[in-house]
């Protein structure tokens, strides 16, 4: 029993930090960085780099040309930044700050699943906090149905963003030509790395065990008695 609990504090641990990645990535606007193309030095460009929730655009001042290629950047450099948020739930406005009427639904649709997979990841750690404060060991399965599930939403959200910035470099309407992955990114990656294996784990660890030697649970059983 001590063995069990052992466990199932560790996966827990796991999940704890699995959720402060999660939230790192959802409440943070560096899941991509997109750079125009930079044609000549001692220019002004713009870069910009957004999240579930917001679009920044930084103003940078180009001295030397970025030696990874010919983007406006790199991001990390000092410049104006203006951020604005895409209103997500509200109707009848186009996505002007992305050029494109359609990168909004995206954003909408890798928002409302992150949400979700925070609500999952909400009941699966109430039925957990209760499983140890009550003894109620019949609610780890729930709990790491949820935090599975968490982890499956936070992937998903993470393909819709990723198949967003495909279509916004793909596109003739945008100035955009360069791109890549940032740091809110991998926090979502690992975040379902996380949350998945650990709900994997208390999955397994709330199944009853079995005996190491069947047969003696059959020689251990009641004989039937006759009437």
């Amino acid at each position: 029993m001590e063995d069990k609990t052992t466990k199932v504090r560790i996966a827990f641990f796991i999940i704890l930090v699995g959720i402060a990645t999660m939230f790192a990535a959802v409440v943070t606007d560096h899941w991509a960085v997109l750079s125009p193309r930079v044609e000549r030095l001692n220019t002004t460009c713009q870069a910009a780099h957004f999240g579930l929730w917001r679009l920044c655009l930084k103003s940078i001042y180009i001295q030397e040309p970025d030696p990874k290629g010919k983007g406006c950047g790199p991001i990390s450099l000092p410049g104006e930044q203006n951020c604005s948020y895409f209103k997500h739930f509200t109707s009848g406005e186009d996505a002007k700050m992305f050029q494109v009427k359609t990168q909004k639904e995206y954003n909408i649709s890798a928002a409302a699943i992150a949400i979700i997979s925070v609500g999952f990841m909400i009941l699966g750690t109430i039925c957990t906090l209760v499983s140890f404060k009550k003894s109620l060991d019949y609610l780890l399965k729930p709990a790491g149905m949820f935090f599975t599930f968490a982890g499956l939403c936070i992937i998903i959200s993470v393909e819709v963003i990723r198949q967003s910035v495909k279509r916004m470099i793909d596109s003739d309407e945008t100035v955009w030509i360069e791109y890549y992955y940032s740091w809110s990114f991998a926090c979502a990656c690992a975040a379902f790395v996380l949350l998945f294996l650990s709900g994997i784990a208390l999955l397994l660890i709330s199944m009853p065990q079995m005996p190491q030697n069947p047969w003696e649970t059959c020689m251990d059983a009641e004989p039937e008695t006759q009437d």
